[in-house]
């Protein structure tokens, strides 16, 4: 006797659900996230203007390479904005590039950096005011868990600040 079609459908639904789980991806929170990568940005562009700013204020440029789709793209960029001590590290010693390369965007961009996607996403790369990159960080590093730990994202911000902390 074959089950009911109901019964299938229900089950394979419940299945794809616990593989999103598995993977770390929340259904429901994917589709509230609001986008924080622009898509249509060209990365060379967006870099020469963060160098702009850099020199000018006296600051490193962070480029945070990922994808709208990354949920520890989001999960990194929400902690940077909602740890009180992140937040106040970036706005004193950074300047903050987040480079979409969602399908091969920004491909280019990511090949001048050595390639730090290679590591997966979100992939790091803090460049001096002159636009030498510094230091490459897989951003698995910080991650302690589910989440990342603000302590190691903290300690990496300082350590490339070129400013005491």
């Amino acid at each position: 006797m074959k089950p009911p079609v109901a019964a299938c459908l229900g089950l394979t639904i419940f299945l794809i659900g616990l593989n999103l789980s598995a993977m770390g991806a929340d259904s429901s929170a994917t589709a509230a996230r609001a986008p924080i990568y622009d898509e249509k940005a060209d990365g060379s562009q967006q870099i020469a203007v963060a160098l702009e700013a850099a020199k000018k204020e006296n600051k490193r440029v962070l480029l945070q390479f990922g994808a709208n789709w990354c949920i520890w793209c989001h999960r990194l960029h929400n902690l940077c904005q909602t740890n009180s001590d992140i937040s106040a590290k970036l706005r004193d010693a950074y300047i903050v590039v987040l480079i979409d390369v969602n399908k091969g965007h920004n491909k280019e961009v990511d090949i001048r950096y050595d390639n730090p996607t290679r590591f997966g996403l979100p992939a790091l790369v803090v460049l001096d005011a002159d636009g030498k990159a510094l230091v490459t960080e897989d951003s698995g590093k910080l991650e302690e868990g589910d989440h990342h730990d603000p302590k190691k994202v903290l300690a990496f911000l300082n350590e490339w600040t070129g400013k005491k902390p």
